[in-house]
């Protein structure tokens, strides 16, 4: 490619010339998802580094992708997408049931990572499934980890979005639950499922039954496991 481009007035090459730089459709993934603050959308593509994400934000926001706006009060930056990027949005996720259906799934597991599998399952928690009380605290360990990345903690309270915690928020846990990371991957992924992973033992619970027993209720699965 010359000067960055295909040089091609297909319009398929002119797509790929605007979406094909590295992250970036992952990066409107995770805002299509919500993610509209800096370190919010970083939290759901953790091996980007910051200066890579905010130079290909800046591109995006040049090719008319995203917009970035300013509170003049609290120097609060947002970003979020415009309209010709949510065209987009239908076909990406086509795309990704597609790669769902035809890429084996020996080959999509070769690559695991519990921040992003925990980040993603974070926001697909039915928090209406759990039981009414002031709040509920479910802690997943992925032993095979190292020491400081195994340990999970989700965080439900009344009219307020589930919480992801890298480290101990000091609350009484309700639910434990250890995994593979591989078949915690794989069920929510709909590879595999839940009630066989857990009938494996790759997936135990201790702590409140009646949260572990309705797991499939608040555990939403990915969108692709359909």
């Amino acid at each position: 490619m010359a000067n960055g481009g295909y040089n091609q007035f297909c319009p398929v090459s002119k797509a790929c010339e605007l979406l094909e730089p590295r992250w970036t459709l992952l990066l409107l993934c995770e805002m299509w998802s919500g993610s509209t603050r800096f370190n919010e959308i970083r939290r759901g593509v953790p091996g980007m580094s910051p200066t890579l994400m905010a130079k290909r934000l800046r591109e995006m926001e040049a090719n008319g992708l995203v917009t970035r706006s300013e509170n003049r009060i609290t120097g609060e930056i947002v970003y979020r997408t415009t309209e010709i990027a949510n065209e987009l949005e239908p076909i990406v996720h086509a795309l990704g049931t597609w790669a769902h259906r035809n890429i084996d799934a020996n080959v999509t597991l070769e690559k695991l990572d519990a921040r992003i599998l925990m980040w993603n399952m974070r926001r697909k928690v039915n928090a209406a499934a759990l039981p009414l009380r002031k709040r509920s605290v479910i802690q997943f360990t992925y032993p095979e980890l190292p020491r400081d990345e195994r340990h999970y903690w989700l965080v439900a309270r009344l009219g307020t979005p589930v919480d992801l915690c890298l480290t101990d928020p000091g609350y009484d846990v309700d639910l434990f639950v250890t995994a593979d990371l591989k078949a915690m991957t794989s069920a929510w992924m709909g590879h595999s499922s839940l009630d066989t992973e857990i009938a494996r033992e790759r997936i135990s619970f201790i702590g409140d039954m009646s949260l572990a027993t309705s797991i499939g209720n608040w555990m939403v699965r990915s969108s692709y496991a359909a």
